[in-house]
């Protein structure tokens, strides 16, 4: 079967197409933006910081694949979402537009048909999904996040932490999450359009089954990771260690890594909190991602935490390096790749259960209560009293990653085009049944 992936961003890497590339089922990838030679090339001798990381926006593995972007149009899009104070509504324009163009490209196939795969990410699909019912097209739409129960979950967290809130511009006073309902409406539109909905971790699958989405719809395929440019080398911290000899007393600090947005949905204030309450030892939190928090609350960090800002995906590596432990306290995520990523460098996680079943509690790192500054605190003290602890865990971090391969991605994605298959099948006998019953009155 053919499968035509549509997708607004390097979500995941583009962990899927590729995978179906390799397998030679790749209709299309449709995107917003794709770097070829000449924007990459050009990207690597400017320091413009936009160009920098649309350069990102590619992948070796799909160089000769089938691809259509929209890049001039897509530069046009990305900054009126960077000026936006209205986030969510503009994303679903956004959306909208980018699912337009999509649906006119594949309007004009002859090779999408009731043989072929549609798969999208949501948000972005809505008209393309369309488009595809008409067509006998079977869809299937990945859901990233919990959706309503997110959102409703980070509005708590801003009653609980007003401070924290961070101002769109510097005149404007600072404002609560604000989503317009017509951002829910369009994804629940998508769900319904779908043949099934894809989550990646069971935390948002009992999200959507909460917002009404049939659970036998529902499929569960965790996300993948996969470089193309394995680590090497890495930190003398972790050198030995991922040879298996025995690992070198560490100099320094514990470094802990925070990497991602820097925002309350993903528990930067309980890490703050818990630095607090880790003064004086020696501990060092690195906090690297977009800032997303006001200034007074970046200030009441303590002295053993940095906050680093934005680091593009060729930048990442680096920080893993230099880290030693990876942190996650998150309270709402659809996944988190970076659990991946950290593991893949031989970092124990540190995670909540809000988010993908990556780690295994004190094997490979620690799963920890959200909302807790103390639990967390007091699993890093860990580090500290056992440094042996750290050695084994780094060990069993890379065996794990060796569990989230794109191989492992590509054995879900042919058990869930079985499905469909025999799904379909399914449907068609149960309507030849059903108009054989009706001749034989």
């Amino acid at each position: 079967m053919n499968w035509f992936c549509s997708q607004i961003g390097a979500r995941e890497h583009y962990a899927v197409p590729r995978v179906l590339h390799r397998a030679g089922k790749l209709g299309a990838l449709y995107t917003d933006f794709w770097a070829g030679p000449l924007v990459r090339g050009f990207a690597g001798a400017t320091n413009a910081k936009m160009l920098r990381s649309l350069s990102t926006r590619f992948q070796s593995d799909l160089l000769d694949a089938p691809i259509v972007s929209w890049n001039l149009r897509s530069l046009f899009w990305e900054n009126r979402l960077r000026k936006s104070e209205a986030h969510y509504g503009t994303f679903a324009e956004i959306g909208k537009c980018f699912a337009v163009n999509v649906r006119d490209d594949m309007d004009r196939r002859r090779d999408l048909n009731s043989n072929s795969i549609f798969f999208a990410y949501d948000t972005g699909a809505l008209e393309s999904l369309e488009l595809c019912r008409e067509r006998g097209v079977r869809c299937i739409v990945n859901q990233m996040d919990p959706n309503r129960v997110e959102v409703e979950l980070v509005q708590e967290e801003e009653k609980q932490w007003p401070d924290w809130i961070r101002a769109a511009t510097v005149r404007e006073r600072p404002r609560g999450l604000e989503v317009p309902e017509e951002y829910f409406r369009r994804r629940e539109k998508e769900w319904a359009l779908a043949d099934c909905v894809v989550v990646n971790s069971d935390f948002c699958r009992q999200a959507l089954i909460k917002q009404n989405v049939p659970a036998e719809k529902i499929r569960i395929i965790p996300l993948s990771f996969e470089s193309s440019e394995p680590p090497q080398g890495g930190s003398p911290r972790r050198s030995l260690a991922k040879t298996g000899d025995q690992r070198p007393p560490t100099s320094g600090p514990l470094r802990v890594l925070y990497l991602g947005q820097v925002i309350l949905r993903k528990g930067i204030q309980y890490l703050v909190e818990a630095a607090k309450l880790m003064e004086g030892e020696p501990i060092q939190f690195d906090v690297v991602g977009p800032v997303g928090i006001s200034e007074s609350a970046v200030a009441s960090a303590p002295m053993n935490m940095k906050f680093h800002g934005r680091a593009t995906r060729d930048q990442t590596a680096n920080w893993y390096r230099q880290s030693d432990v990876f942190v996650l306290p998150t309270l709402s995520d659809g996944f988190a790749i970076t659990q991946l990523e950290a593991l893949s460098y031989g970092l124990p996680v540190v995670a909540t259960p809000c988010c993908g079943a990556v780690v295994s509690d004190g094997m490979d790192g620690f799963i920890v209560p959200q909302r807790d500054p103390a639990a967390l605190a007091k699993t890093l003290q860990r580090y500290l009293a056992e440094p042996e602890l750290l050695e084994q865990q780094s060990h069993a971090a890379h065996m794990k990653a060796r569990q989230f391969t794109l191989d492992h991605l590509a054995a879900n994605l042919q058990n869930l085009e079985t499905a469909m298959q025999y799904s379909a099948g399914h449907a068609s006998c149960l309507a030849v049944q059903a108009a054989s019953s009706r001749e034989s009155f």
